[in-house]
């Protein structure tokens, strides 16, 4: 269990942060934030999966989507109303 914990930390680390590199733009997040960004990206990428081609396995590839999809929708909805806890 403690495994699994530490490798969806890891992978929501590295999904994260490449979305946050391939998205252009100033997101004012840090270590913690990239690391959820990418852990929702891919159940995100999961659920997508699932729905589209019964298909559940998406990898470091579908995570990364799931995340640039993530980081779009926050900066569309969430990103003008930034309070003092996201900064």
């Amino acid at each position: 269990m403690i495994g699994f914990l530490i490798g969806l930390a890891i992978v929501g680390l590295i999904a994260g942060a490449l979305a946050r590199l391939l998205v252009p733009g100033r997101d004012p997040m840090g270590i913690l934030g990239t690391m959820l960004l990418g852990i929702v990206g891919s159940f995100v990428a999961g659920f997508l999966a699932r729905a589209l081609f019964n298909d559940q396995s998406v990898g470091l590839f579908g995570s990364v989507v799931g995340a640039i999809l993530c980081l779009l929708v926050w900066r569309r909805i969430g990103g003008r109303r930034r309070s003092g806890l996201l900064r």
